[in-house]
C-alpha cells in the first residue's frame, strides 16, 4: 500500500481507530507459488504482552496449510471509505468535469508472525473472550472443554495468534489540500448520503476543518 507523507496515520490516530473495529481480511502467502489466500474474519486486537490479534477459523479452512508453509501474515482493516467525484475537487475557476476523482479511506495493515493454538483449555479461554466481546449478553459463564453447550465443539476450530511486528497505517482524506476543497467534499458527502458518507464527512469535521 502506497502511503504518502500526508496520508500517514500516526500511532495516536490508528490505535483508537483500530480499537473500535473487529473485522478485516487476513492474508497469507500462497502455497507452492499459488495466489495469496485471503480470509474475511472477525478478530480481537489486544495489547497484552505486545500488539496481538487473536481469531479462530474452521479446522478445514485452507488457511492453515498456507500458515504451515509461511507463518508471515497480514491482517488488513479498511473502513471510513468513500468515492469522491472529481467535480467536488475541481478548483472553483475550472471546469468541474476536469476535477480529479479520488478515494477517501483509512486502512491499517498489521504484519507479523502467526501461531496456531490447538490446546483445548487455551481455545476455551479465547472463545470465552470472543463471546464477551461479540455476544456479551449471552456469555453467562466460561467455556469448559468437553462440556456443553460449546466445549464439545472446540475440536472443530483452531485459533490463531498474530504477533504484530509492523504496522502500516494510512488515512487518505486530502490532508495536503486546502480547507475550501475539503469543505466542498464534506458538503458533497452530506448531500449524497450514501451509507459510508456520514462517517467520512464527520471525520473531516473532527480534523478541525470547519
Amino acid at each position: 500500500m502506497l502511503i504518502h507523507p500526508w496520508d500517514l496515520a500516526d500511532e495516536s490516530a490508528w490505535r483508537p481507530w483500530l480499537a473500535a473495529r473487529d473485522f478485516g481480511t487476513l492474508a497469507a502467502n500462497g502455497v507452492d507459488g499459488g495466489p495469496p489466500l485471503l480470509v474475511p474474519t472477525h478478530f480481537l486486537y489486544t495489547q497484552e504482552g505486545g500488539d496481538q490479534v487473536v481469531l479462530h477459523l474452521a479446522r478445514p479452512n485452507p488457511f492453515w496449510e498456507a500458515l504451515d508453509a509461511d507463518p508471515r501474515l497480514t491482517l488488513a482493516v479498511t473502513d471510513d471509505y468513500a468515492f469522491v467525484p472529481g467535480t467536488w475537487r475541481a478548483a472553483p475557476e475550472t471546469d468541474p468535469d476536469h476535477g480529479v476523482p479520488t478515494s477517501y479511506y483509512t486502512s491499517v495493515h498489521l504484519l507479523g508472525t502467526g501461531t496456531v493454538i490447538d490446546d483445548p483449555a487455551e481455545k476455551a479461554a479465547l472463545m470465552s473472550r470472543q463471546y464477551a466481546r461479540f455476544q456479551p449478553r449471552s456469555a453467562a459463564g466460561p467455556i469448559v472443554p468437553g462440556e456443553p453447550p460449546f466445549g464439545r465443539m472446540l475440536s472443530s476450530i483452531r485459533f490463531l495468534r498474530l504477533d504484530v511486528e509492523e504496522v502500516r497505517a494510512k488515512a487518505k482524506y486530502d490532508d495536503h489540500k486546502d480547507d475550501a476543497l475539503v469543505a466542498r467534499v464534506r458538503e458533497g458527502l452530506r448531500d449524497r448520503a450514501l451509507p459510508q458518507d456520514a462517517a467520512v464527512a464527520a471525520r473531516l469535521e473532527r480534523e478541525g476543518r470547519d
